[in-house]
């Protein structure tokens, strides 16, 4: 007669695992040597000017004397007892509301005609991009000033007068200043133009789609998330612009106020003033609205934004 013997289950406790190769190891440690350059200048060029500005937020601290604790009396000075700070506040949305949606709309035009282009298009693709690299210098923000100034280029060909003298017109002037600085999205949205098939848009010209048609069917579904990146990407720049409102109004912010973007009073209290203490508190409010901001476009995104590999969102 023959026995035979059931197999015994093991418990996770009786199976034993591998032990580290000794290799596994070294290179475990040579990657943390080569992050240590990272994370030593993110823990000391970051993170502690953080800390320190946070704590500097709650004091009075006028960049000579020791800071001097007070609370929350920077953040409710800001929020009730200092006018010019709101003016800030609309005059950096404002920009943000005009300038965004212009730049990223030429961005994606250009690149539609670059995209059509047989000849050339390494050319004008590097001229159309060489104002990225230019336009956030003081030097082309000064000649920008010039153009717009009483007896400027524009004030001569159309006679309208000096954009940058005028309350309703400064603020313009900075945004085509950005506008004209669209050659960074337009190459990343010449890239996402290329990366859709061409199948797509010859089975629309058959069943007899015509060009606008497959630019919102086919396009703009395809292009989404593209689009999504550029428009987190430049609206958090737009937020912190600083350079040509500060050439273009001298420092100042004029006239009336006009070109005030929050950067911009944010260096006036800090280092103008000399209420470091006020500026700190000024750049945490930023920081949680741009993180607020970007929060929202992410959680509006999957609502129109489309990714081929995960189907309709």
């Amino acid at each position: 007669m023959t026995t035979t013997t059931e197999p015994t289950a093991t418990t996770p406790a009786a199976r034993t695992t591998p032990a580290k190769r000794p290799g596994g190891r070294r290179r475990e440690g040579a990657a943390w040597v080569f992050l240590s350059p990272w994370m030593l200048g993110a823990a000391v060029l970051t993170l502690l000017p953080m800390a320190v500005s946070l704590y500097l937020s709650f004091t009075d601290y006028d960049l000579f004397n020791p800071p001097r604790w007070v609370g929350l009396r920077n953040y409710t000075q800001m929020f009730t007892e200092d006018p010019r700070y709101w003016r800030s506040v609309g005059a950096t949305l404002t920009y943000v509301v005009i300038a965004v949606p212009l730049q990223l709309a030429l961005a994606l035009v250009v690149a539609l005609g670059l995209k059509s282009m047989r000849r050339g298009r390494g050319f004008y693709r590097s001229a159309f991009y060489a104002p990225s690299l230019l336009g956030a210098s003081m030097s082309i923000a000064l000649v920008w000033r010039a153009l717009f100034n009483d007896g400027g280029t524009v004030d001569n060909l159309f006679g309208t007068g000096g954009w940058v003298n005028r309350p309703g017109w400064a603020l313009l002037a900075v945004a085509l200043l950005t506008v004209w600085q669209f050659g960074a999205p337009m190459v990343i949205f010449l890239a996402g133009l290329q990366q859709i098939p061409t199948e797509l848009y010859e089975a629309a010209s058959v069943d007899g789609a015509s060009r606008w048609r497959q630019f919102l069917s086919i396009t703009v579904p395809m292009l989404s998330p593209v689009i999504f990146f550029n428009l987190v990407l430049q609206t958090i720049q737009a937020f912190q612009v600083f350079t040509p409102a500060f050439a273009v109004s001298g420092g100042k912010g004029g006239p009336a106020d006009s070109t005030l973007f929050y950067t911009l009073y944010l260096y006036d209290r800090g280092f103008v003033a000399s209420h470091m203490g006020y500026a700190s508190a000024m750049a945490w409010v930023l920081l949680i609205v741009i993180g607020a901001v970007t929060a929202v476009l992410f959680r509006t995104s999957r609502t129109w934004v489309f990714y081929a590999s995960e189907g309709d969102r």
